[in-house]
């Protein structure tokens, strides 16, 4: 079950620069609803409320209850804006879900058991690939994160998507087998290898 939150709400009559500018002096930042077949519907949404649920993470993947005028309307975040100079939270987009509604999330991938990995225990890098993949997913049942097993990997080892057990509904919106994290060798034990081989490929004198 995706993970929740509240926002109280307030509908906004005005747009344009001059009213965002009036929200913010309020400490309130503008936002829009969209989707479900609907009229895109302006509100004002607490700035300070808005940015902590920013900074928490999962922002882009949490469901959001956002009371306005007696009702819940349950929005997921899809994009918001900062200011360029400031890093202040200045506007942010939902769409609205319901228990059948499918969304494309961006899903953070964990790597565990670093420890457990004979490779790196021998010096070896872990080199990630993708730090998030892309699926297609209930709304209700979108994913905190990935978790790869790095248990037994050795130098040279790679793992691909197709090696990760996804949600039960969930599937990869890019279908390539794509390669998420390898093992690389350190590279004084990688010209202690390399050194055998080459003495062997050189011609005799």
């Amino acid at each position: 079950m995706a993970q929740t939150y509240e926002l109280e709400a307030c509908k906004r009559d005005r747009v344009g620069k001059g009213s965002a500018r009036a929200l913010r002096r309020e400490g309130k930042i503008p936002a829009v609803i969209y989707g479900d077949k609907q009229p895109p519907l302006s509100i004002a949404i607490d700035t300070k409320e808005t940015f902590k649920r920013l900074h928490a993470g999962g922002f882009l993947t949490h469901i959001a209850s956002i009371k306005l005028d007696g009702a819940v309307l349950r929005v997921l975040p899809r994009d918001y804006q900062l200011d360029p100079v400031t890093d202040a939270l200045t506007h942010v987009d939902f769409i609205r879900v319901s228990d059948t509604t499918k969304v494309k999330v961006a899903v953070p991938v964990h790597f565990l058991n670093q420890a457990g990995s004979p490779g790196i225990g021998r010096g070896g890098a872990l080199n990630i690939v993708a730090h998030e993949v892309e699926l297609l997913v209930s709304a209700n049942a979108i994913p905190e994160h990935l978790d790869v097993d790095l248990a037994g990997t050795d130098i040279g080892d790679a793992i691909h998507i197709s090696q990760v057990k996804l949600p039960a509904g969930a599937s990869l919106v890019d279908h390539d087998d794509f390669v998420l994290c390898s093992i690389a060798g350190a590279g004084a034990e990688e010209a202690e290898e390399a050194a055998p081989a080459a003495a062997e490929a050189a011609p005799e004198a």
